[in-house]
């Protein structure tokens, strides 16, 4: 067993973002804190992003605190782009990430300790920063007869580029902008492609200014605090009405059909008596927070989320989840980090833990 101050578990762009700021306030790596991953290389969940996402497609994409990303192609795919920036990013400020790493669970330990045990070995720490993502929990609802179904089933996590739908009738199930983009990409090639979704889609004209994205952020949060199980930010700030976006309107790909009630061997049916006969089923329905290993700790809420005020679990001070809920996007990761290792560093040094107001 090991010991270290601080635990980070994931190097995506929160992870990063964490070990950054705790070597900048002079934590040292292996010493004093470890970052664990489980992926294979440099690059968090973009590394697994579908080689038509290029980086000049990414919405929203911000730097990683302390180096921008300056003259990348835009026509690259972003797994590469963004892999090669979190590579860089690593060596340049010294992180030594470990992988690859499998977290199974975080316990209890001694001397006010929590345990971190993994595929290679245990730590014990003082404080975890826990940034494990979404990428790894894909969501697939259950629907019934879904098991008959002839065709292919699979989730936008594994979704691999238009090319591969030629010829074949697709239903994309999904509002998000990862179901509206790979439709978009799909409908050229297919057959036919028909767009589902629970309710109708919001699609948002103008700029999203600072304004609106407190907002946005501010209703996760308050989901957060309740210890409800997050929403993404995307959910709330509805779809950008870009170019793409119009002429898939226009062009009737983007004609969306309310929710299926049943799938049968052939396709989907509606209690209405109308069907769609198809080959494929993209489910683009999002993702969920990975925090499974936490269970041991019990910091679920009957809601089914964790309570975490700012980066805070309110149940238990020396974790703290980042890229959870109001930081699960790349500008929140980033303050979310900032935030975690000042908090920790006030827990390391036994100060009272911050007053909310």
């Amino acid at each position: 067993m090991r010991e270290v101050d601080v635990v980070v578990i994931g190097a995506g762009q929160a992870g990063l973002a964490g070990a950054f700021h705790l070597r900048r306030t002079g934590f040292e790596p292996d010493r004093d804190f470890v970052v664990l991953d489980h992926s294979p290389a440099p690059g968090g969940a973009w590394q697994f992003r579908w080689p038509s996402l290029t980086y000049g497609r990414v919405h929203g994409m911000h730097a990683l605190p302390g180096m921008e990303l300056t003259d990348a192609d835009p026509d690259r795919p972003s797994s590469e782009v963004i892999a090669e920036y979190f590579d860089t990013y690593e060596r340049t400020f010294d992180l030594r990430v470990r992988r690859p790493v499998d977290v199974r669970a975080v316990r209890e330990g001694a001397d006010g300790r929590l345990l971190v045990e993994t595929s290679a070995g245990t730590w014990a720490t003082r404080a975890l920063i826990n940034a494990t993502g979404t990428w790894d929990r894909p969501f697939w609802p259950r629907y019934p007869g879904q098991e008959t179904f002839r065709g292919r089933q699979l989730h936008t996590a594994q979704y691999p580029g238009p090319e591969e739908f030629a010829g074949q009738r697709v239903v994309v199930v999904g509002g998000g902008a990862s179901g509206t983009q790979q439709l978009l990409e799909i409908a050229p090639y297919a057959t036919a492609t028909t767009w589902v979704t629970r309710r109708p889609p919001v699609f948002r004209e103008g700029p999203f200014d600072e304004g609106a994205g407190r907002a946005a952020v501010a209703l996760v949060e308050e989901r957060v605090r309740q210890g409800l199980a997050p929403k993404s930010v995307v959910s709330v700030t509805g779809l950008p009405l870009n170019d793409a976006i119009r002429q898939g309107i226009a062009d009737g790909v983007l004609d969306r059909l309310p929710m299926f009630d049943r799938i049968t061997p052939e396709g989907v049916e509606w209690d209405d008596g109308r069907r769609v006969d198809a080959d494929v089923i993209l489910w683009a329905t999002g993702f969920r927070a990975a925090i499974d290993h936490l269970a041991p700790l019990r910091l679920r809420e009957p809601g089914g989320g964790i309570r975490v005020e700012g980066t805070r679990a309110l149940a238990d001070p020396r974790i703290h989840l980042v890229g959870y809920g109001p930081s699960a996007s790349t500008i929140g990761a980033n303050r979310a980090g900032r935030a975690a290792v000042r908090d920790i560093r006030r827990l390391l040094a036994g100060e009272p833990e911050p007053v909310s107001v």
